[in-house]
């Protein structure tokens, strides 16, 4: 029986795929299976929402892009996260821990 998968909260991608980048470079595939993989099977980031967040966070200059060669030997673009992107994390992880705490607390006292 695989696990119930749940849908992202807005803004929650962009946390995922940087604190993905934050380990080491990774072209789209791999940092939507290693999302997956590291939550057991309960996250999966849809192609349709990944490479638009990824050239978002690009623009925003957070990420920065590469051409390379997968595992597999083809041509993909790469991703790391930018000085700027690590800034990002560190504040979106401390407002999700903020966040999660408060929403834990309400469930817990009501």
């Amino acid at each position: 029986m695989s696990p119930e998968r749940i849908d992202l909260p807005q803004g929650t991608l962009d946390l995922l795929i940087l604190r993905t980048l934050s380990l080491e470079p990774q072209h789209g595939w791999a940092i939507s299976e290693r999302v997956q993989q590291v939550s057991s099977d309960v996250l999966r980031i849809q192609q349709g929402s990944l490479y638009p967040a990824l050239h978002r966070l690009e623009r925003r200059g957070w990420i920065k892009s590469k051409w390379g060669t997968s595992e597999n030997n083809r041509r993909a673009k790469y991703y790391e996260l930018t000085r700027m992107g690590r800034k990002q994390l560190e504040a979106e992880t401390d407002s999700w821990r903020k966040l999660t705490a408060a929403v834990a607390q309400v469930l817990e006292s009501i």
